[in-house]
C-alpha cells in the first residue's frame, strides 16, 4: 500500500490513550509520519483526526478548534483525576435533580476562566502536570480563558448520573466543568463519561473504528474513496482561489506575484486542473505561498 497523505477521522476507543492510537495506526498505513490534534483522555471516546504524511504539517494550522462532547456528570463524589476512573476523595448524597441541574446550566455558558486540572497534559516550567499530580503533588496553575457556546440536557442514563452535550472552544477541560456544576448545586461531581462528537470541521459520522481501518489496511482499501479525507479539509472556511501555471510555478518556488487581482486575505490555492495546492495570502495586491501541501513536479 502507498503511504497516503491525509487525514484519517478515527473514533477512538475507551482505554486508549491518543498517542496508543497513533502508535497502533503507523504499521497499518506503513508510515511513521503521524500526527493528531485535540488529545482525548484515555476513559474518552469519540473524534480523533489523524494527521498522515505531508497532511501532518496542516494540524496545527486549523482554524477551526472548536469542540463538542457528550458528558455524562456523576453527582456524589468527586475523584482526584475529576472523573472516574480516579480515586473518590469526598461522597455524599444527591439531593439535586434534573430541575435544580438546568436551572444552574445557563451561569456555565459564554467567555469564563477556567483553572487546568492537575491531571492534565499542561506545562508548567517545561513539565506536565500529570506527572505532578501523580507524585501527589500539587502546583499553582493560571486560569486560562475559555468559551462555552452551549449547553443542552440530554437525560439521566441512570440515578445519579445526567448527560450534556457541550460545544466548547478549544483548552476546555470538560472534567473541570463537571466539577465546577457540582460546586453550583453544592454536591461533588464527576465526569462518568465522555464523548467527542465533533473536532473542528470533523464530526463523529465521518470517523471510523480502528477495528475497521485495521481490517481495511489489511485487505488494502484504506486508501479508497472515504477512509482517508483530503487534507484541505480542514482548511474548508478559507475562500478558494485557482491559479494559472505561471503563478502556480511561483508558489512552488516560493516567489510573490505582483498585481495579483485579490483581495486580501488566506486562501486555499488551487491549480487548473483542481489540485490542491496549499495555503497562500494575498496582502496589499501580492499573492505569497503560506504552504505546499502537494507534490512539485
Amino acid at each position: 500500500m502507498q503511504t497516503p497523505n491525509g487525514i484519517l477521522p478515527v473514533d477512538k476507543p475507551a482505554g486508549w490513550t491518543s498517542f496508543d492510537v497513533l502508535a497502533k495506526l503507523r504499521g497499518a498505513l506503513g508510515t511513521r509520519k503521524l500526527g493528531h490534534s485535540g488529545t482525548l483522555d484515555p476513559m474518552a471516546t469519540g473524534v480523533l483526526a489523524v494527521f498522515i504524511g505531508k497532511a501532518t504539517a496542516a494540524a496545527d494550522r486549523q482554524l477551526n478548534h472548536d469542540k463538542t462532547y457528550e458528558a455524562t456528570l456523576r453527582f456524589g463524589q468527586r475523584t482526584d483525576t475529576g472523573d472516574i476512573t480516579g480515586t473518590v476523595l469526598e461522597t455524599a448524597p444527591v439531593t439535586i435533580g434534573e430541575e435544580e441541574l438546568r436551572a444552574v446550566l445557563p451561569r456555565f455558558m459564554g467567555e469564563q476562566m477556567q483553572l487546568p486540572p492537575m491531571y492534565s497534559a499542561v506545562k508548567i516550567n517545561g513539565q506536565p502536570l500529570y506527572k505532578a499530580a501523580r507524585k501527589g503533588q500539587t502546583v499553582e496553575r493560571t486560569p486560562r480563558p475559555i468559551t462555552v457556546y452551549s449547553i443542552e440536557y440530554l437525560g439521566t442514563p441512570k440515578p445519579g448520573d445526567y448527560t450534556l452535550r457541550i460545544a466548547c472552544s478549544k483548552g476546555t477541560y470538560i472534567r473541570v466543568l463537571a466539577e465546577d456544576i457540582g460546586k453550583a448545586l453544592g454536591v461533588p461531581a464527576t465526569l462518568a463519561a465522555l464523548r467527542r462528537t465533533r473536532a473542528g470541521e470533523f464530526e463523529i459520522s465521518q470517523c471510523h473504528t480502528l477495528p475497521d481501518i485495521l481490517a481495511a489496511a489489511e485487505k488494502g482499501t484504506l486508501t479508497e474513496d472515504g477512509w482517508i479525507l483530503p487534507v484541505e479539509t480542514v482548511f474548508a472556511p478559507l475562500p478558494t482561489l485557482t491559479v494559472n501555471d505561471g503563478v502556480k510555478a511561483h508558489l512552488f518556488n516560493g516567489c510573490p506575484t505582483s498585481h495579483y487581482a485579490a483581495a486580501d486575505g488566506r486562501y486555499r490555492a488551487y491549480d487548473k486542473e483542481g489540485t490542491f495546492l496549499g495555503l497562500a495570502a494575498v496582502k496589499g495586491g501580492v499573492l505569497q505561498v503560506e504552504k505546499l501541501f502537494c507534490e512539485r513536479n
